[in-house]
């Protein structure tokens, strides 16, 4: 009865009956197509763009579009797409993730989708996971576009500004997605609007999504800057907890990966540290640096989450396997780790800039993506992306094996089983691709293998230089490949001659990843093309996964069975718990997703805000009736601040006011005591403002208007970036803090929202405070320069962790304290204008 339902209401079914015949649509102009010569091919894209320009949309030039790619393709690449391959293509423009299976040519899939929304002149980003694969898809379907008219933009890490800015001028610009948000976060930094190098966010095609958008979307991008702090409690820190031991000082739940000291394990800290109650309010910090130490030491492993290479730790990713240099943890764990391994404690960051890829991609107007394995996720594309998953059929049918998991009682017997199993097939040509979870994992493999004499390569975040030459030569005869996870994604293993007819690429998984999405990606590395293949996963009941989840009742089942370690169990049951394990995995990281997203969400809207007023002042001509309404604000402001304990307006803080504009809006004198009384508040306000415009066009005719709109930008600029950089790490202080809320029965969301948007108004007002004051008191010199407020270096989270080049610093003249102040006042500089610039 479900099969019979699940056919008349799968809505991909029907999808891919209306992608059919659109497909056929496409098709039906191939003839007309045959027939023109090149220079009539490539004039169809100036065509399309004129239609386009006179009202035509790209929905209308699609079938025609598709047919000129179609056929661009088959002159330049020696490529036909197939009518499946049109079909993902019709998916991708409309804003969808195709699921395509490994093999299935994604990469010319994208062309159709890419080409045609170029011919908006908006841009189009096509956006990969590393820069080789960036540069090679940038190189081979660059020739494509080129052919056809569009120009063709790479994107790297490390080009001038002026290079970044020719890339994404172009119709089309291949790119990572770290260097896409860096790039964002850097041109709401810039102090000129010249020196920004991205346009408005049109339309994204992001090939393996599901690594970029779901596996890294808990990483944020961010642009610090250091903040200094004392790295001794990080030592002792690391001292102490080497005393303390598992059970009776401390607990940790191996599910969730936390760490708790116990009652004894308290009174050891307060004692070592000669304090009387470690949670007084005084021993916070020693409170936190104290777990951070004990988390380092019991859940954090070298060699599985991070590596030790050239005196430095380094983040092992672990979904890809790969090295993060250049990224570190935050709050404290990363000095902490350091501390571990006796390296040199480096300081803690301060974050000037930042964004989570969930929230950058949401800035495009359309987006779209491909990979072999999304529908697992489909549930969270769409709440958070707005994309559904289209699963396209393949080509040719899959003729790959899938077989069931081997389970066996220990991991020894898990590993010789492997191994038997590789000698098997590597005596007969058959090659190998064994995917592991952990870096250790694969050593051991490694060395069983180097015992029995079986040549092997291994592929793990230590050696992933060589990643792609590597994949490439996996499906010669014979080749025995030890892999991490998705290494090689957007790699295709073609086979060696004679390879179909001993079986076709054989791939072996250790045990099963947390993400069901993964091991699909491990097993899709075979069969492609409908070439024969087989896939086969071992496991055992000290895995990871089996452990968490509970494998004891299994474990004495197969002991009381009589079980030793070379019978494994070949059972449904099991395949299915481990399923629903990993499905729990999984629902539990989209909800930590989701929470993310939730708490971002508040900075996201301060950061559209404070970015859209940036963008103003950049953009402007004349920022004067920007600036007097701050003032305005700021007076009215102070005005109640002194006049609302009363009523009475004898009892108003009069002197308090002048004092006020004195020191931050006027010359003194310019407003006495006498000026004010008799006034209400509204009047006092605008007898202050209308002194203060007065001052303020002065000032104008003095300097001149260039050099005073000039002037203006400078102090909000500054004014601006100072105030937002502190808001950004006060927020990041109060996220890390609000969960305890919770134990005061009050919903941390809701808690960080409120006091969020209290902060932002503080910083609002503290903004219109710094700009009032110093666009009335200042003093301006010739050489008026814009600077920046603190010097930036991204923190990539990926393995590149190249730094951003830091821009020159512009020298200013040097006045020494006692000099005359070059404003002409004729006093000392130290008692002028010393403490304002």
């Amino acid at each position: 009865m479900a099969g019979i339902l699940s056919k008349v209401f799968d809505p991909n079914k029907r999808e891919i009956k209306r992608l059919t015949k659109m497909a056929e649509q496409v098709d039906a102009y191939a003839s007309q197509m045959e027939k023109l010569s090149d220079d009539e091919l490539r004039g169809k894209t100036e065509e399309f763009k004129a239609r386009y320009q006179k009202g035509e949309t790209v929905d209308d030039l699609l079938f025609e579009a598709f047919a000129v790619v179609r056929e661009g393709a088959k002159r330049v690449l020696g490529l036909y797409p197939y009518p499946v391959q049109l079909m993902g293509g019709i998916s991708l423009h409309e804003g969808n993730i195709s699921e395509m299976k490994t093999g299935e040519g994604k990469t010319l899939t994208s062309t159709m989708p890419v080409y045609l929304n170029a011919l908006t002149g908006k841009g189009v980003h096509v956006i990969t996971v590393n820069e080789y694969l960036a540069s090679r898809d940038a190189s081979e379907m660059g020739q494509l576009y080129t052919f056809l008219g569009l120009t063709v933009g790479l994107n790297l890490n490390g080009l001038s500004k002026e290079d970044k800015q020719a890339a994404y001028a172009c119709d089309v610009t291949y790119s990572t997605n770290n260097e896409l948000g860096f790039d964002y976060l850097r041109d709401n930094m810039v102090l000129y609007k010249e020196q920004k190098v991205q346009r408005p966010l049109h339309y994204a095609v992001i090939d393996e999504v599901d690594s970029i958008l779901i596996d890294e979307a808990r990483t944020p991008l961010i642009i610090s800057g250091s903040a200094q702090k004392s790295t001794q409690l990080y030592i002792q820190a690391n001292a102490f907890v080497h005393v303390l031991k598992k059970e009776e000082d401390y607990t940790y739940d191996e599910k969730t990966k936390g760490v708790q000291l116990t009652e004894a394990g308290m009174t050891k800290a307060e004692r070592s540290f000669g304090i009387e109650n470690l949670f007084d309010i005084s021993h916070v910090t020693l409170n936190h640096h104290i777990l951070q130490a004990l988390k380092a030491h019991v859940s954090m492993h070298r060699d599985v989450d991070y590596v030790v290479q050239d005196g430095e730790i380094v983040i092992v990713d672990q979904f890809t396997g790969r090295l993060m240099k250049g990224r570190r943890y935050s709050d404290g764990l990363h000095q902490a780790i350091e501390a571990k391994e006796a390296l040199e404690i480096q300081n803690e960051s301060m974050t000037l800039a930042t964004i989570t890829f969930q929230n950058y991609f949401r800035m495009y107007e359309k987006l779209s993506g491909m990979t072999g394995t999304a529908k697992t996720e489909e549930e969270e594309f769409r709440n958070i992306y707005n994309m559904n998953v289209i699963v396209i059929p393949t080509n040719k049918p899959i003729a790959r094996d899938d077989r069931a998991d081997l389970i066996y009682a220990s991991m020894d017997g898990k590993f010789k089983a492997v191994v038997e199993d590789i000698a098997e097939r590597n005596e007969k040509g058959q090659p190998v691709l064994l995917g592991t979870v952990a870096i250790e994992t694969s050593e051991i493999i490694s060395n069983y293998l180097s015992k029995k004499g079986i040549r092997h390569s291994v592929l793990n975040a230590k050696n992933h230089e060589h990643e792609a030459e590597i994949i490439l030569n996996a499906g010669q005869p014979g080749a025995v490949t030890i892999a991490t996870n998705m290494a090689g994604r957007g790699t295709d293993i073609k086979l060696g001659e004679g390879v179909i007819e001993v079986g076709g690429l054989a791939v072996i998984g250790t045990e099963r990843h947390e993400s069901r999405r993964i091991d699909n990606q491990l097993r899709g590395r075979s069969g492609r093309q409908g070439d024969p293949g087989v896939t086969q996963f071992y496991l055992s009941m000290e895995d990871e996964l089996m452990r968490r989840f509970g494998s004891d009742n299994m474990k004495a089942m197969m002991s009381k069975l009589g079980m030793d370690d070379t019978q494994p169990i070949q059972s449904k049951m099991v395949s299915k718990a481990v399923e629903s394990a990993q499905r729990r995995v999984e629902g539990n990281n989209f909800d930590a997703r989701k929470q993310l997203l939730q708490y971002d969400d508040v900075l996201r809207q301060q950061r559209e805000i404070i970015y859209a007023q940036r963008n103003e002042v950049l953009e402007s001509e004349n920022l004067r009736s920007i600036v007097e309404s701050m003032v305005r604000s700021s007076i009215e402001r102070n005005v109640s601040a002194r006049t609302l304990d009363s009523e009475e307006a004898e009892q108003w803080d009069y002197q308090s006011l002048i004092d006020y504009i004195n020191g931050n809006l006027l010359p003194e004198g310019d407003l006495m005591v006498d000026d004010l009384r008799g006034k209400d508040r509204g009047e006092i306000t605008d007898t202050i403002f209308s002194k203060v415009k007065e001052h303020y066009n002065e000032k104008e005719n003095q300097l001149g208007e260039e050099q005073m709109r000039e002037f203006e930008k400078v102090i909000v600029l500054r004014a601006v970036d100072s105030k937002w950089m502190d808001h950004i790490d006060m927020m990041d202080q109060l996220r890390q803090g609000i969960h305890l809320r919770a134990y005061g029965q009050v919903n941390p969301l809701r808690e960080y929202q409120q006091e969020g948007f209290a902060m932002f108004e503080i910083m609002v007002e503290s903004i219109e405070e710094d700009v009032a004051k110093y666009i009335m008191k200042a003093e301006i010199r010739n050489n008026l320069q814009r600077e920046e407020v603190v010097k930036g270096q991204a923190v990539n989270p990926k393995e590149d962790g190249e730094k951003v080049k830091k821009k020159p610093v512009v020298k200013k003249v040097q006045i020494r304290r006692n000099d005359p102040c070059p404003c002409g006042s004729g006093k000392k500089y130290k008692n002028c204008h010393a403490n304002v610039e």
